[in-house]
């Protein structure tokens, strides 16, 4: 892909989402969700993202298997043309958080979005780490059932079992396709390190080592919420037994 087509891409992923908010906005809003409805479409916007880019990141090495053997210069025009579609994503949610939120709300996103921005923008613009950077898409396995969950939680469902199956599904997925394939993708790039010039080197450890830190806290307090709280409940209801 040229740089027209990579712009063309970029910037029809942005209006697609765009799209997908103000038809979200036209469809039934759970009453406990109506208090927030700027969340609400914006987490439903981000869970269609996930589960495009998790299912065609799959398709891109089933379609592409040789990309696995080389993550730098081995891509098809698919894979390339989904790490743009991505980046449209995250250039549309940063101006949708930076629109409706406040900056201390929403810090922590707004610099992951940056690091991946920078990070894919370097990758289709050079058109190499192509295969890094959807293998880095993998992670969106997990944001499927993240975003799920936080659906759930604003429709006020958070008992049952639709929502204990997603929390345990949500739990598993992060540690195989967002713990472990960050590690995975470390590893990688240490091991590589002669083949990689010094500014990608670089910008790819300082993006693993702060997606690493936020994914450790955000574990942390998934696990909490969902499973650790709801042990503590059942431990003093047999205590005052």
């Amino acid at each position: 892909m040229d740089l027209s087509s990579v712009i063309l891409m970029t910037g029809g992923s942005v209006g697609f989402f765009r799209v997908v908010n103000a038809g979200v906005s036209k469809l039934p809003i759970p009453e406990s969700a109506r208090r927030n409805t700027w969340k609400w479409r914006n987490i439903s916007a981000s869970f269609v993202h996930s589960f495009i880019t998790a299912t065609l990141a799959v398709l891109c090495f089933f379609l592409h298997p040789q990309m696995a053997e080389d993550l730098i210069e081995t891509h098809s025009v698919f894979s390339h043309a989904l790490v743009s579609f991505s980046i449209g994503y995250f250039i549309y949610d940063f101006f949708d958080m930076v629109t409706n939120q406040k900056l201390n709300q929403s810090w922590e996103l707004l610099f992951h979005h940056i690091v991946v921005i920078t990070c894919f923008g370097l990758s289709v613009l050079s058109c190499r780490y192509i295969g890094f950077s959807v293998v880095a898409l993998l992670v969106e396995i997990n944001s499927v059932f993240l975003h799920f969950r936080q659906i759930l939680r604003m429709a006020n469902i958070v008992t049952g079992t639709l929502y204990r199956v997603n929390s345990m599904i949500n739990l598993g997925t992060y540690v195989v396709f967002r713990i472990n394939t960050l590690a995975w993708m470390t590893r990688w790039l240490v091991l590589n390190r002669e083949k990689v010039p010094l500014l990608a080197y670089t910008l790819g450890s300082v993006g693993m080592a702060i997606m690493t830190v936020m994914n450790i806290v955000l574990f942390y307090r998934l696990l909490r919420s969902d499973f650790l709280k709801n042990s503590t409940r059942e431990t003093k209801k047999e205590k005052e037994m």
